[in-house]
This record gives C-alpha cells, sequence and structure tokens, in this order.
C-alpha cells in the first residue's frame, strides 16, 4: 500500500471518527475544564457557605474530630465514615466524608480548633460533584463509564491519525499559519490545524488516562505487565478476638515513626475487620498536592503492614501515579493548569471546524454528483 493510501484511509478514520464522537469529547472537554481548578473554587465555596475559620495556636487531634462526626452521626446507621482529610491549611476544616447505603457521599465539615461542625453536603449534588459525574460518567452509571471510556481511547486515536495528516510535515511555517483573511473555508481549516496540532499532546494524555481509569480494571494489570512490576498484595489486618481497635492517635504516631519527615494528610478507614487502616502522606520533596506515600497498619496491633514512599516506588506505581498530573495538567503548577483550560475547549473548536471541513466536502460531492443529471436534462431538451 502506497503512502497516499495510507494517507487517504488515515484521512477518513480521522474524519468519520470525529463525526461519531464529537459531542461527547464536547461534553468531556468542557466540563475538564471547569474541573482545573476544582479543588481551589471548592475551597472558595466551602468558605463561603459554611464560614471562615480564624486560626488559633492549637488544632484538635483526627482522633477527636473523628469522635466528634461519628458521635454527631451516630444515629444514622445507614452513613459510615470511611475518610478524612487533614486541614491543608491553617484556615481550612477537617473534611470527613461518609458513605451511605444508596451509594451517595455526605461530606461534613469540621472547625479544626473548636470541633464544631460548620456543616454538610450531598457531594453528588454540588457543581463539582455534577461536573466531575458528568465528565466521568455524562451522569449515566456504568454505561456512561463505559462510553466515556471508549470515546477516551478514540480521542487518542484521533491525536494519532491528526498528527500524521498535519501539513507542517511538508512545510513547517504553513503548518501553524492562519489566514484569516482568506475565504472561509481555507480560515477554517488552518483554525482547525493550528488548534489540533498545539493541543495534540495534551488531548492525546488526557485520552489516555481517561481510559485507563474508566477501564481500571483492565488496565492495571497491563501497565505492571509492560513494566515488568509485580504488584504489591492487599495489606491485611489479623483480628484479635476479644480486643478492640488500636485507637488513630496511636495509629498516627506509629506512621509517622514509620515515614519521619512525612505530613499526614488523609487517613482512610477499614470497611472490614480484616482490612488495613490506610494512612496517606506527603513527603517534604513530593509535588503531588496530597502526596503518593502511604502507612498502612493493621488495626488492631498497630503493626507497620506496608510503607509506600512517595520517592521510592516501582515503576508501574509510578506510571499509574503520573495520571492524575497528567490528567489534570499539574505538571507544571499554575501555567500548564492554566493551558488546561483551553485543552479541554479544544474539543469544541476542533469538532466545529472538521464538521464545517465536512460539510464543505459533502455540499462539494453532492455538486458534482448533480451535473450528469442536469447535463442528461439540457440533452433532451
Amino acid at each position: 500500500m502506497n503512502s497516499k493510501k495510507i494517507r487517504d484511509l488515515t484521512f477518513i478514520l480521522h474524519r468519520y471518527v470525529g463525526l461519531a464522537v464529537g459531542l461527547v469529547l464536547i461534553i468531556v472537554g468542557l466540563t475538564g475544564s471547569l474541573l482545573v481548578f476544582e479543588q481551589d473554587f471548592d475551597h472558595l465555596a466551602i468558605a463561603q457557605q459554611y464560614g471562615h475559620i480564624t486560626p488559633q495556636k492549637e488544632q484538635l487531634s483526627p482522633e477527636s474530630v473523628v469522635n466528634i462526626i461519628q458521635a454527631r452521626y451516630a444515629a444514622r446507621s445507614d452513613l459510615k465514615l470511611f475518610r478524612i482529610y487533614l486541614p491543608d491549611a491553617p484556615d481550612t476544616p477537617y473534611i470527613g466524608q461518609l458513605a451511605s447505603t444508596d451509594g451517595h457521599r455526605t461530606e461534613v465539615f469540621v472547625n479544626p480548633y473548636t470541633g464544631k461542625i460548620m456543616g454538610q453536603r450531598l457531594w453528588d449534588q454540588t457543581l463539582i460533584g455534577i461536573m466531575l459525574n458528568l465528565h466521568y460518567t455524562l451522569m449515566a452509571g456504568e454505561t456512561g463509564i463505559i462510553i466515556v471510556g471508549i470515546t477516551a481511547l478514540l480521542m487518542c486515536i484521533l491525536s494519532i491519525t491528526g498528527l500524521i495528516l498535519w501539513p507542517g510535515w511538508r512545510r513547517l511555517i504553513t503548518g501553524f499559519k492562519i489566514k484569516l483573511d482568506a475565504h472561509p473555508k481555507r480560515a477554517n481549516f488552518d483554525i482547525h490545524k493550528v488548534a489540533g496540532i498545539i493541543t495534540v499532546v495534551f488531548l492525546f494524555f488526557t485520552g489516555f488516562t481517561g481510559f485507563c481509569w474508566n477501564f481500571y480494571d483492565l488496565t492495571e494489570p497491563i501497565i505492571y505487565a509492560v513494566t515488568f512490576t509485580p504488584k504489591l498484595s492487599e495489606p491485611v489486618s489479623q483480628p484479635i478476638f476479644g480486643k478492640s481497635i488500636l485507637n488513630l492517635t496511636q495509629q498516627l504516631k506509629i506512621a509517622n515513626a514509620a515515614l519521619p519527615g512525612a505530613i499526614t494528610k488523609s487517613i482512610y478507614f477499614p470497611d472490614k475487620p480484616e482490612n488495613a487502616l490506610q494512612i496517606r502522606m506527603k513527603l517534604p520533596q513530593e509535588n503531588i498536592e496530597y502526596g503518593n506515600s502511604n502507612v498502612y497498619l493493621d488495626q488492631y496491633s498497630g503493626k507497620v503492614l506496608r510503607v509506600d514512599n512517595g520517592l521510592k516506588l516501582s515503576l508501574g506505581d509510578r506510571v499509574l501515579n503520573s495520571f492524575v498530573p497528567l490528567h489534570y495538567g499539574t505538571f507544571w503548577g499554575l501555567p500548564s493548569r492554566i493551558l488546561y483550560v483551553f485543552v479541554g475547549l479544544a474539543p469544541l473548536i476542533l469538532f466545529i471546524t472538521g464538521f464545517v471541513m465536512w460539510r464543505y466536502r459533502y455540499q462539494a460531492k453532492t455538486r458534482i454528483s448533480d451535473r450528469p443529471s442536469e447535463l442528461s436534462h439540457s440533452r433532451r431538451d
């Protein structure tokens, strides 16, 4: 097969895949743009809705806050505390997350100095929660996860085919030039090619990471396999008959000794007697907001079951952890996050300009196909 045929097939694939999944990509892209700064917007919304916190000398311990939350919701058998986020600044609250039997998540905010419960909210009903649900599932549950995952994979194909078709391979300057004063057809094409080449790498990685997340049970073992990384078994607690779990303050002391210098960011509570207590921590050298370090403890004896040092992870784990900065655009800090706002707008621009290009071609083919009929009529006349 010669290069012209390959290019023609690539063009056909690029065109019809883009038309087929363009609307879904627009939804995912626009919501993605809004979610780039989700933490910043959420912190602002929490402060405005539940009140500002005045920093004091000493904060309450995580164990005290856990006891406050559990006492408050003791009568709610349908809610179970599964995670707590520690304050990441002097004026931010503890955030406890409770899972309900119907699959919803309730967040409760606690003043870290007074222990006062500032308020609660259903995560699914917040603006960020709605946007995330739309971005990840199209608000269609498991079916939506599959649709978005497949669409993300097709976006990778669109990125590769678009890169192959980019005219700048023949003349570099032409590939980045937009002639807005030219015929609308040419100007439209120029906008499409330039918007595509500027965002192609970022679109590919957001598509690839999104596909891997939506089909995580499939892709995780593949990533471990191709990186020749053995997957570590899940840490397991050993229940002791008649003995209650070790108190949280003691557990945190053990975790701090296991990973010196790290700051505790969040705590994941076991949902089964045999599960381990997971304490997520961040070392000073880590640039991920919540860190990639973890300490797993036996919830009864406090024995250290596993320590994941975020600076010494296996290749497979490093690849999996790289998905967050690649997908959310946090790898260059604020500049890359701003860039990703525009990357999220790219599917809309590319779909509109791509549709216009297809429309021009369709109209041209229609005119050509009508000519024989016109000639036939003229001969009869």
